[in-house]
């Protein structure tokens, strides 16, 4: 996994899968690199992932909570880039594509 803050937007990418495994170090570095001014937004690039299971989805949760409460100018989008289509039908299942913004660039 990959994690770059840009000037206002902070961009996590490189994620292979989001499960069991790794869904707890993904929470971790996400709140790690928040920084302590304002974002404009939080994008998770999905364009490689291959899977994601209940834990993985959690992790994308929390995520979106954590960024809606914890910055000063009101909540941060997450946005989720290119989920491929195994992983858009997961988000659209379990009905969590009303609570992110999906990208496909």
């Amino acid at each position: 996994m990959k994690i770059v803050l840009g000037e206002d937007i902070l961009r996590i990418s490189d994620i292979k899968e989001l499960g069991a495994a790794n869904s707890e170090v993904f929470r971790h570095q996400v709140r790690e690199s928040f920084p302590p001014a304002s974002l404009k937004a939080i994008e998770i690039d999905l364009s490689q992932t291959e899977f994601v299971d209940s834990c993985g989805l959690g992790a994308l949760i929390a995520v979106h909570k954590w960024a809606s409460s914890h910055n000063g100018n009101g909540a941060v989008p997450v946005r989720l880039l290119n989920p491929p289509p195994p992983v858009q039908q997961i988000l659209e299942l379990t009905r969590l594509h009303r609570n992110f913004e999906i990208v496909k660039r």
